[in-house]
């Protein structure tokens, strides 16, 4: 089964604990999440459903592709990762 984790950055603002959750697609497992924890959704995607880009996700160690319908496939032990992007660089 799938598990989500998100970044301890995330948990200043709203609960976001690990989770157990099944799903074959991202957006299946982020549903699933959203539904035990309805505040982070907000956090995580935009208005459109789509993640937001100060907002990663890797499944493993592998940044997704799909950052709009969220359809990379995810395995049985996969674990999803949820981060803050950083942006910026030196001036």
């Amino acid at each position: 089964m799938p598990r989500i984790q998100v970044a301890k950055a995330f948990r200043r603002h709203v609960e976001c604990p690990d989770l157990d959750v099944g799903g074959s697609t991202v957006r299946d497992a982020l549903d699933l999440y959203f539904d035990a924890h309805p505040a982070v959704r907000s956090y995580v995607l935009d208005e459109q459903g789509a993640l937001r880009k100060h907002v990663v996700i890797f499944v493993g160690d592998e940044q997704i592709i799909d950052r709009s319908g969220l359809g990379d496939n995810l395995g049985d032990d996969t674990v999803v990762y949820i981060f803050q992007a950083l942006s910026g660089g030196s001036g």
